[in-house]
């Protein structure tokens, strides 16, 4: 099964507060969260993984 992943956007202009990643089967070894953006603010140093 493909991973996914809980995201959190820390900005603190943004609304979003969290959000769930759903990967492909092909998705590259080397992604991580901050090659992603945010939905909503479009930041990219804002997203952290969450580790549970």
């Amino acid at each position: 099964m493909p991973p996914t992943e809980e995201i959190v956007c820390t900005a603190e202009d943004c609304f979003l507060d969290i959000f769930e990643n759903h990967y492909t089967y092909d998705v590259p070894d080397d992604l991580e969260v901050t090659d992603l953006a945010c939905p909503v603010c479009g930041g990219t140093d804002c997203l952290e993984t969450v580790e549970l």
